[in-house]
């Protein structure tokens, strides 16, 4: 059905998704309306400034943009500053202190020695254990770098993150972790990396400052909203859209303990706690996220990961068995709605990063508005990933 350019479009959520969507229709000629339950746009990409101290604290946790896509890059730069930002993490294992992604100060400092790339290579591939097909995140993680490297660093973080036994889990989640035989320490190597200088919620802000673009906040969204709208893109949770009707999807949630000190605390953004028997998963000191800025204190959070409840916000879906069975039988009722499209991480039910986010809901933007030239629908899915 063609939609004109006055007629209701709605968007639930002010996420990357939700934003990206109504700043391109907007800029097309459409009227959009943004819902959000909460009181504050850009998701769980939300920053705010921390009252005691000035510090720009990322709420949900720390985002890193980075990306390869040019297009991606030149459409969020259009909305805001970036600050040249190199991600690093370390990681604590065993009282000692290391650099992750894995690479080879790692593989030295671990194994005592002092490895050249082909003899650090040439070293793991004797530790590693031989399977054509992991079939799960510990068989991937011992075929990629052998027993003492998995056990120092992933299977305790790993049980902390996931709440349960690394076999239960995909081995496609590792493939996000490089392994590297030379000194490069940067968490990512795309070509495009950085931070927003007043954050992530400036960023959406202006992103959805437009005459076309009408923001409602504290409002949920819901089904028997839709009716009322020429077209609806959802970003929430796709059971949601649904009622739960076939039950909850499963997800890990965050909790955050915050804390205060003095000076720089950690010496670093991020600080991963490998060992099973220390209750949080890492540690966030969030002024390193923005170090064209100065202050004399620091606040930090404590992250804790567990099973997402009713009340709690989703961080990861899980996608077991369980899940993916589920999900197929959502994404069958989704296609059997009219007047709705799903995207984002929350829509889809996939982990995405922030730069796919906002390539697929251009690409998303771009196909609505190819279907109003045509005069055909929009599918419920724009992706086939999902």
């Amino acid at each position: 059905m063609k939609i004109g350019q006055n007629s209701g479009v709605a968007i639930a959520g002010a996420g990357f998704s939700g934003a990206t969507v109504a700043r391109r229709l907007a800029e097309a000629g459409y009227r959009v309306t943004v819902f959000e339950s909460r009181d504050h746009v850009a998701g769980n990409c939300h920053t705010a400034r921390d009252a005691q101290t000035g510090v720009i604290v990322h709420e949900y946790g720390p985002h890193i943009f980075h990306t390869n896509d040019s297009a991606v890059w030149d459409f969020v730069n259009r909305f805001t500053r970036f600050e040249t930002y190199r991600h690093t993490v370390v990681a604590n294992a065993g009282g000692h202190t290391y650099s992750l992604p894995i690479n080879l100060g790692t593989i030295n400092q671990l194994f005592k020695r002092n490895f050249s790339p082909a003899e650090a290579k040439a070293h793991l591939d004797t530790l590693t254990h031989a399977c054509e097909m992991p079939e799960n995140f510990e068989e991937q993680a011992l075929a990629l770098m052998g027993e003492e490297i998995y056990r120092t660093f992933f299977e305790g973080y790993t049980r902390k993150q996931w709440g349960c036994d690394p076999t239960h889990l995909p081995a496609s989640i590792l493939k996000r972790m490089p392994l590297r035989f030379d000194y490069n320490c940067r968490y990512f190597s795309h070509q495009y990396e950085g931070m927003p200088r007043d954050g992530y919620t400036a960023l959406i802000e202006t992103m959805l400052d437009h005459p076309n673009i009408e923001v409602v906040l504290n409002t949920a969204f819901s089904a028997t909203d839709a009716v009322r709208w020429d077209h609806v893109f959802w970003t929430g949770p796709i059971d949601r859209f649904f009622d739960y009707r076939l039950g909850r999807l499963g997800y890990r949630t965050l909790d955050f303990e915050r804390v205060y000190g003095e000076g720089d605390v950690q010496g670093c953004a991020v600080m991963n706690y490998c060992d099973a028997d220390v209750p949080w998963t890492r540690i966030t000191e969030h002024k390193h996220f923005a170090p064209w800025e100065t202050h004399k204190n620091s606040v930090l959070f404590r992250e804790y990961s567990r099973a997402a409840g009713p009340d709690d916000i989703p961080f990861y879906p899980i996608r077991l068995a369980r899940e993916q069975d589920m999900l197929r039988q959502y994404v069958d009722l989704a296609q059997a709605t009219s007047g709705v499209t799903f995207l984002g991480r929350l829509g889809t039910y996939r982990y995405l990063d922030m730069d796919v986010s906002v390539r697929e809901a251009m690409d998303t933007a771009e196909q609505f508005l190819l279907t109003q030239v045509r005069d055909t629908p929009l599918p419920a899915f724009t992706t086939a990933a999902i």
